[in-house]
């Protein structure tokens, strides 16, 4: 795929799209339209965390995604948060950020799994930024959706860009980034990701699936053309995919099980676990596996 335009960070609070025109042999090239708003290029930001760079082309543009509020999400089924909560939070984050040293997190995990709303609060919680991996390869497609995209050009195109944001994504500190379900497939991938510190949001496929077919699946192109009832056709086809990517998965540095969660809480149902619990846990198991490393544990 050809590319002409330097990744950046915007100074805003939202995600904004870059424009993008399609060539006539098929490739795509990325807009250099000016905007009022001040950006911050990836030279500058690698400058301000000491990481030094090489010039190279790359297929997206970043814009600014630092979260000041963990809105919720529809992936979530609960979003109430008990001031206990949040204190813990707080101080899980204050212990875990030094052996951190700056490293990035990525969270995996399938489809509806809860990896952008749980990264917007450990990204409030550390003063990291935070990346959904698939709205920035949205961005390079120029606001076109993952179900557009995988429609119009094809999953592969997909794949390719995903690899290409996270290559870029792994040069940089200070990071939590919600990966798309199927990032763990390609092993380049994790080549990129385990520059940082991987965690796995292991939710149960009953729980998944009554949470996509409550939203419906029109935004996940791999359910959408499945036969059947939202549920049904959800968890049937989870069920396969989860075959599939059930291994790569547990390749993560550290696991967050809401099932685990749920029974150390005393609930059977693990749509009663609120984001902030699972935040706290995914602070947990980091700590356990940055404290083994020096053992040749972890990491």
């Amino acid at each position: 795929m050809e590319t002409s335009s330097a990744l950046s960070l915007k100074s805003c609070p939202w995600i904004g799209f870059e424009r993008i025109g399609k060539k006539p042999n098929g490739s795509l090239r990325l807009s250099t339209e000016e905007r009022s708003l001040q950006k911050l290029n990836l030279r500058d930001l690698k400058s301000r965390s000491g990481v030094s760079i090489q010039s190279r082309p790359v297929a997206s543009k970043i814009s600014c995604s630092y979260e000041k509020a963990a809105a919720p999400a529809v992936e979530s089924e609960s979003s109430y948060t008990s001031v206990d909560e949040a204190l813990i939070l707080k101080r899980k984050a204050r212990d875990v950020l030094p052996y951190l040293n700056g490293r990035c997190i990525y969270l995996v995990g399938m489809m509806g799994s809860g990896k952008t709303t749980v990264g917007k609060i450990l990204s409030e919680a550390l003063g990291y930024s935070f990346f959904d991996s698939d709205k920035l390869v949205e961005q390079a497609v120029g606001g076109t959706t993952v179900s557009q995209i995988f429609k119009q050009y094809s999953e592969a195109f997909f794949r390719d860009n995903e690899s290409e944001v996270l290559r870029d994504l792994s040069s940089m500190r200070r990071l939590v980034v919600a990966t798309g379900g199927g990032a763990v497939i390609r092993p380049i991938n994790w080549r990129y990701m385990k520059q940082g510190v991987t965690v796995w949001l292991d939710v149960p496929l009953e729980a998944l699936a009554r949470r996509i077919a409550a939203v419906g699946t029109d935004s996940r192109p791999l359910l959408h053309q499945e036969s059947g009832d939202a549920y049904t056709k959800a968890f049937a086809r989870l069920t396969t995919l989860f075959g599939e990517r059930g291994e790569a998965y547990a390749n993560a540095d550290a696991t967050v099980s809401l099932q685990y969660i749920a029974t150390k809480q005393g609930h059977v149902d693990v749509g009663v676990i609120t984001p902030t619990a699972i935040a706290i846990e995914a602070l947990i198991q980091i700590e356990n596996c940055l404290n083994a490393e020096s053992n040749g544990m972890c990491l």
